[in-house]
């Protein structure tokens, strides 16, 4: 066997790499789908345009999360023999939180694009798309580990619709310019946003944490019993 065929069979890349692969079709969907929202009319007030793609790319990032979590539970970064098993499973549930965050930024860029949003707004959107994704993302991996999937799933929706539910309010209340643009409102942000983003990024990274240290105490349990066994 040739070296790079070893290397496209090590131990250690084959989680990432399968990742990789289970993720694509949905950004491969969603960009393919995107283009169609050039035919929706720009309206005048798109709050609810907004609301909608923004709850829309919140369902896209829970489906991808949904579909990678169980490989959190592999081998990752087998080849690095000095690395202690939290460590690696630590890095392994990064890189699980990192592929539906940039799957969701990629879609969020050509959805907004294709609806034709002013720039500000889409970049609130980007913004807003990527704190609920990766917030979601940590909160789902960790919960699973310490409570199962169906836990896992109902925390990653309820984070979801609050965040969504914020931005709502931040922009219902404050509105939008002349050209439907984002009204930066410093004041009302602290009040109506970013309470929620805190909040959510404090859970999810506590999840997080707690997750990995249960499960990477797990892999340590089962590699004694195999060595004594």
């Amino acid at each position: 066997m040739n070296r790079k065929a070893e290397r496209m069979e090590s131990p250690d890349r084959a989680p990432m790499e399968r990742a990789v692969v289970s993720a694509f079709p949905y950004l491969a969907g969603g960009l393919l789908v995107s283009p169609l929202l050039l035919l929706v009319a720009t309206p005048a007030e798109p709050l609810a345009h907004f609301t909608v793609q923004l709850g829309a790319l919140v369902a896209l990032g829970l489906a991808v999360v949904i579909a990678l979590a169980a490989l959190g539970d592999g081998e990752w970064f087998t080849g690095f023999e000095g690395w202690s098993a939290g460590r690696r499973t630590f890095l392994g549930a990064v890189v699980l939180v990192a592929i539906p965050t940039g799957v969701t930024a990629l879609v969020t860029l050509a959805s907004s694009a294709a609806l034709r949003f002013s720039p500000s707004l889409q970049f609130l959107q980007l913004l807003s798309a990527l704190d609920i994704a990766w917030a979601a993302a940590a909160l789902m991996l960790g919960v699973r580990w310490l409570w199962g999937s169906r836990v896992a799933v109902g925390a990653g929706l309820g984070l979801g619709v609050a965040c969504v539910a914020s931005v709502w309010n931040y922009l219902r209340v404050v509105g939008f310019g002349p050209d439907g643009e984002w009204i930066v409102d410093g004041e009302r942000l602290l009040q109506l946003v970013l309470p929620f983003d805190a909040v959510a990024a404090v859970v999810a990274l506590a999840a997080l944490v707690s997750g990995v240290h249960r499960r990477a105490s797990q892999v340590t349990e089962q590699a004694s019993v195999q060595s004594y066994g």
